[in-house]
């Protein structure tokens, strides 16, 4: 039964600790033909998130800091390099997350 334990807690601690976390900048936010544009600036570097309007956790969010965390490969909603939105300094925990989106541009 130990050893069982001991595999959960690896499996869940793993994604945890894949997460890469940022400060971002949201400079600029759009809907387009059904699809949200955000233009974020990561250290000086322009980057583009965008996500499907109306799907679950696509938010347009307002310009301001934040927080984005990159899920590791083949975790998310869409078929690329999945971000998350955080309020600075809060837990990223699904119950603070702001939206998921798609990284366009890196």
């Amino acid at each position: 039964m130990k050893t069982v334990i001991m595999i959960l807690v690896v499996l869940i601690a793993i994604p945890v600790f894949g997460d890469e976390k940022s400060q971002v900048t949201v400079k600029n936010v759009e809907k387009t033909n059904g699809v949200v544009l955000i233009t974020v600036s990561e250290k000086g570097k322009s980057l583009e998130l965008q996500c499907n309007d109306g799907a679950s956790f696509c938010t347009a969010v307002k310009a301001g800091e934040y927080e984005m965390v990159r899920l590791p490969k083949n975790r998310g909603l869409y078929d690329c390099q999945n971000v998350e939105l955080y309020k600075p300094g809060a837990e990223t925990t699904p119950e603070q997350r702001l939206g998921q989106y798609c990284l366009v541009t890196n």
